[in-house]
């Protein structure tokens, strides 16, 4: 590996390192409901060593590293370095790798999957850590991991194992190939086994493991979601090998996960919240994604709760198949004020989902107003904190129960002092900078509400039992003919997309999100002009800075292409590269690059204003109702043919394009997140320095 590759996996230097400020709020709360947080709080950040072993084999050491070097200075890190004889920038240097590894909860980017790796040397690491007899020994267990493998490329990124990439949802199992995997899957939907909370062992002997993470071993037979019988002998290309179910993964910790739970059903504010912490506690004890789902339809049904939270196994992103999910939980208080705009768009919402370019046969038959909340972020345990949310992720709640959005104010506020902005021409970024949090703010919320929350799988539930008229099919915007295809009994959007699944529908919801993100009346919901179309007002310059916001990101998004595996390493990003090439594709002089230097240091992203309603807008609707009808309809073939071409990287962009976006990248923020302590009935916050000494004592404080 050459030096100027090896560059792109060195941390960031520095992080750019922001406090979630949430005292207030917090401090607002009742000692009740105060109680119930800490509870919550505790269950999420206790799950964070479930997060560190999905991530990789030596995540867990290098946080008990971390973690054993603070311990041992008391955070005077100065003293540390002095004792080891480092200099001052060795010790800097390891800071920063310290807080990025906390904020990504491993050492690969929760935003990106590539591996990250320190610039202090390994010989001065080395003397850190000799520091501490405890320190050694993790160094001993995890040095050959922290850094780079030059040899092994393709370990620098997670994926599939078979394709020379990294993934502990596969664990101990390096030649287990996706074909398997796919072949695995295809059978445990078969069995009614969803897979979110597993991970999956290809053992010597050929057969198989499905690990389901739970706090008991041995769950009552009655609580085991495929009942007594726990071992299969496969058939078809699988045949002569056997699979066997073994619960108790990450046993210890979901155990504790289980007990915060119940404590905090002892603090709940109604019946609905006691109900929710209790499936909850009883899903993560025995591992039961049915009472796990149950625990998702008491939170639907729990409308506007002073303090909001989830948590569980949720998101599929990182896991290369699509399917199993990484832990993750949060807890936030309500901002009542701000909570006003997002439930006018609810309210909106009948009227503005028929503006959307599909007939009523691709849509849901009742629109169910979900709830949607402006959040402030008390505890966001993950491997990195979205701006905003729209869960639960399964199609049968969503459709029978309903869904929730939240958006997460105080991750959207955050900012960092002169923070670059690349790729804005200057005579637009005056209009950018005043008007890009507003204009995320939007986007967020129809994004959340109107992107995720809209559609309708067209489905045979059961043998012969259909949600649409299978003897007059619904007719295709796209063909003009009746549809062909729609899901089969037991299949489900992540099952039939698989992998790109996840990049697909943020695409989607983005790109619903630039459609009706032109619509003025949307924007006045928001406090921006008086519904009348107008590209001049505020509403304009809003709108303006969306689309500006959108193309800069695409153009970005190539930081997380890898050009060794043409692989891209994270969700959104793909999808906005997609969008960005909507927009050039769009033609009449939309959008373009601008730059005049053959290296491309002078490149800025140019955007017509005066074209996004005639020009910009009927091209993303374009492309939005194909991405939609095709995942409606389960048809995968064209589904994934357009997405593929949408996302391909040409060479020009591969290399040209992306070595400026790696020369001007800016780092993601590491947030400083509080901590609560419970003593006899009473709950204390505290909050923490906004540096990475702070970041390290808030993590090395949750004691987990």
């Amino acid at each position: 590996m050459d030096e100027t590759t090896l560059s792109q996996y060195y941390a960031d230097c520095p992080p750019t390192v922001v406090p979630l400020a949430i005292k207030p709020h917090f401090e607002a709360l009742t000692d009740q409901q105060k109680l119930y947080a800490h509870h919550i709080s505790r269950a999420a950040f206790i799950g964070t060593r479930i997060i560190l072993r999905q991530v990789s084999p030596c995540s867990e050491s290098i946080f008990d590293l971390i973690i054993a070097l603070h311990v041992s200075c008391k955070g005077h890190w100065s003293q540390l370095q002095h004792q080891a004889g480092i200099h001052d920038q060795d010790l800097q240097h390891f800071l920063e790798y310290a807080a990025q590894f906390l904020a990504n909860a491993g050492n690969y980017k929760g935003f990106g999957d590539s591996k990250f790796i320190p610039r202090i040397s390994p010989g001065a690491l080395e003397s850190l850590a000799s520091q501490s007899p405890k320190a050694k020994d993790l160094w001993e267990k995890s040095k050959d991991a922290i850094y780079a493998t030059p040899e092994q490329l393709g370990l620098m990124h997670l994926g599939f194992p078979d394709k020379g990439h990294l993934s502990t949802y596969y664990p101990d199992s390096p030649y287990i190939t996706e074909a398997e995997i796919t072949a695995i899957d295809e059978f445990l939907a078969d069995k009614k086994l969803l897979p979110e909370n597993t991970r999956l062992r290809k053992l010597d002997t050929g057969d198989f493991e499905v690990l389901v993470a739970s706090g008991l071993q041995n769950p009552p037979l009655e609580d085991v979601d495929v009942g007594a019988k726990v071992s299969w002998e496969l058939g078809g290309e699988l045949k002569g090998r056997k699979i066997s179910i073994v619960f108790g993964d990450y046993i210890n910790e979901m155990a504790k996960i289980a007990l915060q739970m119940k404590k905090a059903s002892l603090s709940a504010a109604n019946e609905t919240q006691r109900k929710m912490m209790e499936a909850y506690a009883k899903s993560f004890g025995t591992g039961s994604l049915s009472v796990f789902k149950d625990s998702q339809k008491y939170w639907v049904k729990d409308i506007h709760p002073e303090v909001e939270s989830n948590i569980g196994f949720i998101e599929s992103y990182r896991d290369p198949a699509g399917v199993r999910a990484e832990w993750e939980g949060f807890v936030a208080m309500v901002n009542k004020e701000r909570t006003q705009a997002f439930s006018k768009l609810v309210e909106g919402a009948p009227d503005m989902i028929p503006k959307l370019p599909w007939s009523k046969d691709f849509e849901k038959d009742k629109f169910v107003a979900p709830d949607f909340t402006s959040l402030e972020v008390l505890s966001f345990a993950s491997s990195g904190i979205p701006a905003g949310i729209n869960i639960p992720n399964y199609e049968d709640i969503r459709h029978d129960v309903g869904f929730k959005n939240v958006s997460l104010g105080n991750v959207l506020s955050a900012k960092a002092p002169d923070e670059s902005i690349p790729f804005i021409r200057v005579e637009d970024l005056e209009i950018y900078l005043r008007c890009r949090d507003s204009a995320f703010e939007v986007q967020v919320g129809i994004h959340e509400l109107l992107g995720h929350g809209t559609g309708k799988l067209l489905q045979e539930s059961a043998p012969d039992e259909y949600n649409f008229d299978v003897k007059a099919p619904p007719v295709s915007p796209i063909t003009s003919n009746p549809i062909t295809t729609w899901y089969k009994p037991g299949q489900t959007w992540s099952s039939v997309f698989g992998s790109i699944s996840s990049s697909y529908e943020e695409c989607r919801a983005e790109c619903v999100a630039m459609a009706l993100g032109c619509d003025f009346e949307i924007l006045k919901v928001f406090g921006f002009g008086n519904g009348e179309v107008d590209m001049t007002n505020e509403a304009g310059d809003v709108l303006y800075a969306s689309y500006l916001s959108m193309a800069r990101a695409g153009v970005m998004a190539l930081e997380f292409w890898d050009p060794a595996s043409k692989k891209w390493g994270q969700a959104h990003m793909q999808a906005r590269y997609s969008i960005l090439q909507t927009f050039l594709n769009a033609g009449q002089g939309f959008a373009k690059l601008d730059y005049t230097k053959d290296d491309l240091s002078d490149l800025t992203i140019m955007v017509d204003r005066s074209k996004i309603l005639t020009v910009g807008r009927p091209a993303v609707e374009d492309y939005l109702q194909k991405l939609h009808i095709y995942k409606c309809t389960a048809d995968l073939e064209a589904g994934k043919q357009l997405y593929d071409e949408m996302t391909h990287v040409t060479e020009f962009w591969g290399q040209q394009v992306r070595a400026e976006v790696l020369r001007r990248k800016t780092p993601r923020k590491v947030f400083v997140q509080a901590n609560t302590f419970e003593q006899e009935g009473k709950v204390t916050l505290k909050e923490y320095a906004p540096t990475l000494e702070g970041m390290i004592e808030s993590f090395a404080e949750r004691d987990i």
